[in-house]
C-alpha cells in the first residue's frame, strides 16, 4: 500500500509545514475528483453497452461490477467531502496556529492518506476488471456478428 503513498519519507507528515500538507491535500482533492469522473465514464460504458452484457454468461458479472462502482462512487464521494474538510482545517491552522491541535490534526493527516491509498487501489482493481468484463462481452458480440455474417 506505501507505493501509493504522495509523501516523500517516513516522517514527512509529522515534519512538514501546513502549506506543503495543504498543497498535498490538494494533490488528493484533485485525484478524487479524476477518479469521480472516471466512475461516471465506467458506468457510461456499462450503461450503454448493457443491452449486449445481458447475455445469461455475462449478467452476474455485469451486475456485481455495476454494485461495486456505485459502492466506490460513494466512497469516492465521502472521501472528497472529508478531503475538502481536511483542505478547511489545514487552511484554518495556516491562518490560525492556535485553533486545531496539531498532533491530533497529523494523525488524522496519516489516516486519510490511508483511507485515500486505500480507496486508489479498490478504484484501480475494480476500473480493471471493469474494463475486461466490456472487453469481454464485446468481443463475444463481435465474434458473434462475424459468424452470422
Amino acid at each position: 500500500m506505501n507505493e501509493l503513498r504522495y509523501r516523500p519519507k517516513a516522517n514527512y507528515i509529522h515534519e512538514a509545514d501546513w502549506q506543503e500538507l495543504y498543497l498535498l491535500t490538494e494533490h488528493w482533492k484533485n485525484d478524487l475528483e479524476f477518479y469521480r469522473d472516471d466512475l461516471r465514464f465506467l458506468q457510461n460504458i456499462i450503461d450503454r453497452y448493457f443491452i449486449w452484457m445481458i447475455k445469461r454468461e455475462n449478467l452476474d458479472e455485469v451486475r456485481e461490477i455495476e454494485v461495486t462502482l456505485v459502492e466506490i462512487g460513494k466512497k469516492c464521494d465521502s472521501l472528497l467531502k472529508r478531503t475538502q474538510k481536511h483542505l478547511k482545517h489545514l487552511a484554518d491552522l495556516i491562518d490560525d496556529l492556535f485553533k486545531h491541535d496539531s498532533h491530533t490534526f497529523r494523525t488524522e493527516h496519516l489516516i486519510l492518506e490511508d483511507d485515500f491509498a486505500n480507496f486508489v487501489q479498490l478504484f484501480r482493481e475494480n476500473r480493471k476488471l471493469a474494463f475486461k468484463i466490456t472487453e469481454h462481452v464485446l468481443e463475444s458480440e463481435k465474434l458473434t456478428r462475424l459468424l452470422k455474417h
